[in-house]
Formats: C-alpha cells, structure tokens, sequence
C-alpha cells in the first residue's frame, strides 16, 4: 500500500503547458527566431535551464539561459495571473481526500519555485502539500530521478512507497527510475506523449481511487 503521493504541477495540477508553449515560442520571436508548438513537445517535464541550454545548442540565441529564463519567467507569471484558470478537475477532491486520510502528500515540479508558489497561492492548495521541489534545486532535473528521490526524502517516506502522477513521458521516466509507482495522465494540452512506461493510465483524475 503507498504511503505517500507525489504531484507533477503542470499538466496535472494545472493545465499550464498551453501557457508554456505559447511564452517559450514568443520568447524565441523576441529574439527573432522561430519554433513550433510540435517542436517543443519534447521538452514537456524538462526544466528551463535544461531546455534553453539545449536550444542555446540549437539556435543562435544571444542571451545567456539564465538571461532567457528571467524574460520568459516573468511573461509566464504575468499570464498565469490574469488567467482564469482552475485546478485541473478531480484535483481539489483528491488532495482533500488524501488530506482527509493523513496520507503524506508532496509535489516534484520542473518549474521554478517561483512559478510553484505562483500556482500554489493562486489555488489555495499549498497547505495540502508537506514537501515541494522544483526540479532546479536538484542537481539532475526529469527524467532524472533527482526531484522525486528528494520528494520522498522530505516525506520521510521510502521511494517504493511512494505513487507519482505524471502527464509527460520525461516525467513518468523520472519517476520509474526512482522506483516508484506511477499513474500516467493523458493530459491533451501537453502535446503528443508516451506515457506507455506507467503503471497505470487515466484519462480523468477522478479515475484515481484510493484503497478503502
């Protein structure tokens, strides 16, 4: 039985990819360059630093990765608060049931904590979570199992004890190499995934039981 569970934040607390797609292509328009929604998919679960050293590789941007991230950054809080968006559905019940339960709850993001806490307030859910890690404050972001091994750790509960649920194939691979269960989303906003490496796939949070 799992002692504990594990949130990815975007794409199954929130449906945030569509806001990270749109500012990441803007973001490469303001330097005058040009990438596809199609383009970016891969990246899904990955964090900035990791992506834009990548695209660094791959387009001549001027900036420094930790220039890039700053102008994306701040264009992506800005969307997110004048958004209307709300928790992804399924997902208050389930926290509150978990919660109701005394089952140990955290969340293992690849966003910065700055977006996190963003989220978190914008919902009102940071009570629900005892640890959050941002996939930059380990050393190896997804499909590093970096994030989720620290995740459990601040629980205090043992990795194989632990069920993740993840919407993006990095992710799903981050957390199996970290020995735990793992429920795949099909979340269609984050682009073409293969989350065929999970225990399990939903289509609906709501799917998620939890034992008697």
């Amino acid at each position: 039985m799992a002692l504990a569970y594990i949130f990815d934040m975007d794409g199954v607390i929130i449906d945030s990819e569509p806001i990270h797609f749109e500012v990441d292509i803007q973001t490469m328009e303001h330097y005058g360059l040009s990438i596809t929604h199609e383009q970016l998919e891969r990246f899904v679960g990955m964090t900035n630093p990791e992506m834009w050293a990548i695209l660094k590789q791959e387009y001549p941007l001027p900036d420094t990765v930790e220039e890039i991230i700053e102008v994306q950054l701040a264009n992506k809080i800005s969307k997110l608060r004048a958004s209307s968006l709300t928790p992804i559905d399924g997902i208050a019940q389930l926290l509150h049931e978990l919660n109701r339960r005394n089952i140990p709850i955290g969340l293992a993001s690849s966003s910065p904590r700055r977006f996190i806490m963003e989220v978190l307030s914008k919902f009102q859910i940071e009570r629900y979570f005892q640890a959050v890690v941002s996939g930059e404050e380990v050393a190896k972001g997804k499909p590093a199992p970096d994030v989720y091994y620290e995740a459990a750790r601040l629980l205090g509960v043992a990795p194989e004890r632990c069920v993740v649920i993840e919407d993006s194939r990095n992710g799903i691979k981050a957390a199996k190499a970290a020995g735990m269960q793992c429920i795949g989303f099909v979340n269609e906003n984050s682009g073409n995934q293969d989350l065929s490496a999970a225990d399990r796939i939903v289509t609906s949070i709501r799917e998620i039981k939890l034992g008697a």
